[in-house]
């Protein structure tokens, strides 16, 4: 059959609203690829895929429809098996959405990777899914990349400790700690051996050359069943460094810990904002009996904290805005000489000396015309004990 041309929706001069030429009546599994990198040609950030609907494009923050039929039950069940596999659809009947990750090998030197959300929907009064697909670099950014300030930078890598990257969801915390990654392989020396476990694995270090360095990454649940097996597979490999892609309940908390006293550098995220109300999440997830002995080990270990949000830039694009302060021997001790019930006014008191607040790093990009003045009002009230 002769492929049929490019239709344009719009009848102006955007490429954009082109379809995909080579779309077929029926999609099959070994057009899944091809449909992908055409999306990723045409400079698609973000793909979704839904039950009846088209396949649609985010191209400079505006959805374009790449397909110009709607996906059928048959077409989503290959999209289905294709990303995830067999068992997609009864996972999701099960009540679980899935995240993975994606990728496509075109030829022997080129990787595109996405990382992929998959949640049931209802549609038409029907069960059906929407697929969600990031696109990833094909290698991690540099702290340059992001203008991560030089105070971050410098505290980064403690010889042991805990390092907490915060922020609510899509705010970038995968992003900064694959930079802070980068910088530490890029070491002269590098960083040993780092493990790294991810529910899915975003970024890849295939392309950094680190010949001191060894990284291995596990995504979870696809290798180990979840984050606190991550970290008590890690203490068994003698690693200098482990990241841990999300610490949002007392078992993984409580194994970040116990592998930061025993001599690891550890890097996780919460989905907090604000450095005191980090610290005070944290320990809510412990019962009450035994927060004040896990609120000490924590302090212990505890070196720094980032916490990120994501806002637009004036003239386009999004700008990073980040809260930080380090933690060390003089505030850790003196927090352990008072209650922990008091620590977040104390940390947020400590903050614009060990740190700077959300609301400082608001107003110097506002001052140098980065965002607009409803995005500074806006980080200014966001965070506080």
């Amino acid at each position: 059959m002769e492929a049929r041309k490019p239709v344009s929706l719009v009848k102006d001069e955007d490429s954009h609203a082109e379809t995909w030429p080579d779309e077929p009546q029926r999609f099959s599994l070994e057009d899944i690829d091809d449909l992908l990198l055409w999306c990723v040609k045409q400079n698609s950030s973000d793909i979704t895929i839904q039950s009846e609907r088209p396949v649609y494009n985010e191209i400079g923050g505006e959805l374009y429809p790449g397909t110009l039929r709607n996906l059928d039950a048959a077409d989503m069940a290959v999209f289905l098996e294709r990303l995830y596999g067999p068992e997609a659809q009864a996972r999701l009947a099960s009540g679980n959405d899935l995240d993975v990750s994606y990728e496509i090998r075109p030829d022997r030197y080129t990787r595109i990777r996405f990382r992929v959300n998959i949640t049931a929907i209802l549609t038409k009064g029907r069960d059906g899914a929407q697929i969600t697909m990031r696109t990833l670099p094909s290698e991690p950014p540099t702290m340059d990349d992001l203008n991560i300030e030089q105070e971050i930078r410098d505290a980064w890598s403690p010889r042991q400790g805990l390092v907490i990257i915060t922020g609510p969801t899509g705010s970038g915390k995968s992003t900064l700690l694959a930079a802070g990654n980068r910088m530490m392989l890029e070491r002269p020396r590098g960083c040993g051996k780092m493990l790294t476990y991810e529910a899915p694995i975003e970024y890849v270090y295939d392309s950094i050359h680190s010949p001191r360095s060894l990284v291995s990454q596990t995504e979870i649940p696809r290798h180990l069943p979840d984050f606190a097996h991550g970290v008590r597979n890690a203490l068994r490999r003698k690693p200098e460094i482990i990241l841990v892609g999300e610490s949002r309940d007392r078992e993984t908390i409580n194994a970040s810990i116990e592998a930061a006293q025993t001599g690891h550098a550890v890097y996780t995220t919460t989905h907090t904002l604000g450095v005191a109300n980090t610290v005070q999440r944290m320990l809510s997830t412990y019962d009450m009996d035994e927060r004040e002995e896990r609120a000490v080990a924590l302090i212990e270990t505890l070196r720094l904290v980032v916490t990120q949000a994501l806002v637009a830039r004036v003239g386009g694009g999004r700008c990073g805005i980040r809260e930080w302060m380090k933690f060390p021997d003089e505030i850790r001790e003196k927090l352990m000489d008072m209650h922990f019930t008091k620590w977040s006014n104390e940390i947020q008191r400590a903050i614009p000396q060990y740190g700077q607040t959300l609301e400082r790093s608001a107003a110097i990009a506002f001052e140098s015309g980065q965002i607009d003045r409803r995005a500074y009002l806006l980080l200014s009230n966001s965070t506080g004990a």
